[in-house]
């Protein structure tokens, strides 16, 4: 009977949410809640893949600004040598392939030929993550799928001769993971673009976006390139208001915040930071009213640069401890791979997936469906870590204290009482562990681990003791 009455409670809050209809401006579509399965999911595979995996090449160095190192923007750069970074694309690609050849040079010999959407949907539920964005296009306008608005500059009428975003999306989907598309709103040399802005977005970008959307019906429609011109100018409340309410994708479809140059963390869905950042802001994360997510590469790249070396890219320790420091601040992480043209994953960018996958199935409990443990009145005492090794997330009436280093010493929770039922455990081992009472606060004793118990990070977990923490 109760779980009758809770399952039609369920399915009433379900239709109300989904029967609203929204208008095409931020006020109404800002009330629209993210999908509860994006914020559960925690961890995505980011893929940029395009002809600019081609040269595949951006300058690496410690003095090379953040921003500077993305390879997929080598047309841009290339185009525009007022910067001495700049110049180091025109002398890269004047000497390998030579002054007259041009950009679109670039699509005769991306050819993906070692494309295998199969091999790459498992690997990516190898990886633990629970959704995948592609680049349907980025802002050289080229499209990896058969867009009637980019005829002769797409993966079907050029190059691969085949339709790029169908197959990886019919293989994630088939995975059981969540697809969704990046898709750039502007375009550096498409002449509409430059020429006359309502033309392109009523003609091209509208069309191409809800051509996107009806025929892949992703679950996530993650956009960029927003700052050039105001959500007004892009038409993004219009469109959202189609996307919400009339679209095949309306109630599972999630957003980021990327609509217009006044929008990030303002509008839109989950608000987005990269590499760290929020423009030039740090930080921000601590302040975000929604849910959000980081997105960055393994390296120092979205794009496959083949000029980066070791050094340029994090190991599988140091994505792990980024994993766990972001869903402890109650954020995602969208990890970025970049393919090569031919269609393979660089065997570098398979190993770290494979081992942040390792791990998340011993330990993936604290991660998933997850939720940041935030004490004291808002802005105040966020995540409180007896350093900088430990985080924390909940879920339900349950802790976890993730260490991403082995405790030296016991680990103290200030505040937290450990009375009654509270039980206390080692997420993938079966040794015992140590808990007591200390003056209102309770101290984990880790146990004496052998050598097959180490592992990148160390999840303790406190069954039953959330409803006894003064939160």
């Amino acid at each position: 009977m109760i779980k009758n009455i809770l399952f039609s409670i369920l399915m009433f809050s379900s239709i109300a949410l989904y029967s609203q209809k929204y208008k095409a401006d931020w006020k109404s579509l800002d009330k629209r809640p993210v999908p509860e399965w994006f914020e559960d999911s925690k961890f995505g595979i980011f893929i940029h893949w395009g002809l600019y995996s081609v040269p595949s090449w951006g300058p690496t160095g410690k003095d090379v600004g953040v921003y500077d190192k993305y390879a997929e923007w080598y047309w841009n750069k290339l185009m525009n040598t007022g910067s001495k970074v700049n110049k180091n694309f025109t002398e890269f690609h004047n000497s390998t392939y030579g002054q007259n050849f041009k950009y679109q040079d670039f699509a005769s010999m991306f050819r993906a030929e070692l494309f295998d959407p199969n091999q790459w949907a498992g690997l990516f539920k190898e990886s633990g993550a629970k959704y995948v964005v592609l680049t349907s296009k980025h802002h050289e306008g080229f499209t990896l799928w058969p867009s009637a608005q980019s005829w002769n500059w797409n993966s079907v009428d050029v190059g691969p001769h085949r339709d790029l975003c169908g197959d990886l999306t019919a293989s994630v989907k088939n995975a059981g993971l969540h697809m969704g598309f990046y898709y750039s709103l502007y375009e550096w040399y498409n002449p509409l673009y430059r020429t006359d802005l309502e033309k392109y977005v009523g003609d091209h970008m509208i069309p191409q976006l809800k051509d996107l959307v009806t025929r892949y019906t992703p679950d996530i429609v993650w956009t960029d390139g927003e700052w050039d011109k105001t959500s007004r100018e892009w038409k993004s409340e219009e469109f959202l208001e189609w996307l919400y309410n009339d679209s095949p994708v309306r109630e599972n479809v999630v957003v980021n915040d990327r609509w217009g140059s006044e929008t990030r963390s303002k509008h839109g869905g989950f608000y987005t930071t990269e590499y760290g950042l929020v423009g030039d802001k740090e930080g921000a994360e601590n302040t975000m009213e929604k849910p959000w997510e980081e997105c960055r590469g393994i390296g120092t790249s979205f794009g496959f640069n083949r000029a980066e070396n070791l050094d340029s890219y994090s190991s599988g320790k140091d994505l792990i401890k980024l994993l766990v420091s972001t869903v402890s601040k109650g954020g995602n992480l969208l990890l970025d791979i970049g393919p090569a043209d031919d269609g393979t994953i660089p065997v570098i960018m398979q190993q770290r997936l494979m081992e942040i996958g390792n791990w998340l199935k011993v330990n993936g409990e604290a991660i998933y469906g997850t939720r940041a443990y935030i004490r004291g009145k808002k802005g105040e005492e966020i995540n409180p870590s007896v350093n900088k090794d430990i985080f924390f997330t909940r879920k339900g009436k349950d802790l976890y204290v993730i260490c991403t280093s082995w405790p030296e010493n016991n680990i103290m929770l200030k505040d937290v009482k450990s009375r009654g039922n509270v039980k206390v455990s080692m997420l993938g081992t079966d040794k015992p562990v140590d808990m007591k009472g200390s003056g209102g606060n309770t101290v984990i004793v880790p146990p004496k681990l052998s050598p097959d118990d180490y592992q990148p990070a160390y999840v303790f977990k406190l069954s039953n003791i959330l409803k006894q923490v003064n939160e």
